[in-house]
């Protein structure tokens, strides 16, 4: 007999690809109704809006109810939602905020920033509640990539009488940035505790509502503001940025080690401005800054390579000019390799929460 039963009992072995569990028993096949003539329908619960693997779970859910004698039409609703990251005893979550995700480098120039601020964009087009923190506090960069150079950012008190920051909005994300609290030529010249002092205010005193993922864009280095952030919130992983050049994988290395030594996930090695795409010769690509490096340094660290992504300079543009590329460009080699990195980044942060 065609009814709720027998459809979950053939969607039992389908599983997530990810968590390599059954969806049946994750309680992702939901709402589950078949009328009479022939039409099976249900909700598809997945772990992240921005799923990588969305459209081959869906076939093979399509793929097994059609099996059954007496079946029509499959229609699927596909939803999300985005599961808490663990909680430590020793540190302090952000209340509404389910996952931090830092992205940091060992050295500067690797385009750090411009990963982080297109990740929390291709996240938020996917449909997740998406923030960016940006804690490189002497190099603020990330006002001007999302076109928030003139924003202005409120302060309100709560309850407490706290000073309470306003996050600034563009692209479906919300931004905390130092760029908003100082004239775009001053300097900013702290010493350890007032560099920490910020870092949790951005972390505690903003108000954030309700975020599936908090991207942190970390300074440079091993410091006091990496040192900060791993030691006060329970966060669900960092991504390493680096290029294929020697000196920058030697330095990402070194922070990568760090971030283990403080206890903090490896969600694995991003190998940013692996080859140059001219705009004249689109077919055409250069290795400017060497090859397989990120490949290289992933495989004797055993950490996973998440995306390799290249150099155009519509990326640079993009920019510049405060229009990130996932947005302005969305069809571009680049682009599409930044949102394919977001997707494997909240997979990854989802199948952490849930094992």
């Amino acid at each position: 007999m065609l009814d709720t039963q027998s459809i979950l009992e053939v969607l039992r072995p389908v599983q997530d690809p990810e968590l390599q569990k059954s969806l049946v028993e994750l309680n992702m096949i939901r709402n589950v109704t078949v009328d009479a003539g022939g039409i099976v329908s249900f909700t598809l619960v997945l772990t992240t809006p921005a799923c990588p693997l969305r459209e081959f779970i869906v076939e093979d859910c399509q793929k097994a109810v059609r099996a059954l004698s007496g079946v029509e039409k499959v229609e699927i609703e596909v939803t999300a939602e985005t599961p808490q990251q663990k909680e430590l005893p020793d540190r302090q979550g952000v209340k509404g905020i389910k996952n931090i995700i830092a992205v940091s480098s060992g050295k500067g120039g690797v385009g750090k920033s411009t990963i982080a601020v297109n990740i929390a964009v291709a996240l938020a087009k996917a449909g997740a509640k998406t923030g960016l923190l940006d804690a490189d506090i002497y190099g603020p960069n990330a006002p001007t990539m999302l076109g928030l150079t003139e924003a202005k950012v409120a302060v309100q008190k709560n309850a407490q009488e706290q000073d309470i920051l306003e996050p600034a909005f563009n692209y479906g994300i919300k931004l905390v940035s130092m760029g908003f609290l100082i004239d775009p030529d001053q300097p900013v010249m702290w010493r350890g505790p007032m560099l920490n002092g910020i870092i949790r205010q951005f972390l505690y005193q903003v108000n954030w509502g309700e975020l599936d993922y908090l991207v942190v864009d970390m300074p440079p280095g091993t410091g006091d503001a990496q040192l900060t952030l791993a030691q006060a919130v329970p966060m669900s992983g960092v991504v390493i940025v680096t290029t294929p050049q020697t000196v920058s994988l030697i330095d990402a290395r070194r922070g990568l080690k760090m971030f283990e030594q403080l206890g903090v996930k490896v969600l694995g090695i991003v190998e940013n401005m692996s080859y140059f795409i001219p705009p004249d010769l689109p077919d055409r690509r250069y290795d400017l800054f060497g090859s397989g490096g990120g490949e290289k340094t992933s495989r004797e660290l055993n950490v996973p390579l998440l995306g390799c992504i290249p150099l155009e300079i519509i990326l640079r543009e993009g920019g510049d000019r405060g229009i990130p590329i996932v947005m302005g460009e969305p069809d571009s080699v680049s682009a599409q390799a930044l949102t394919k990195l977001a997707g494997e980044i909240a997979a990854k942060v989802s199948v952490a929460a849930l094992t």
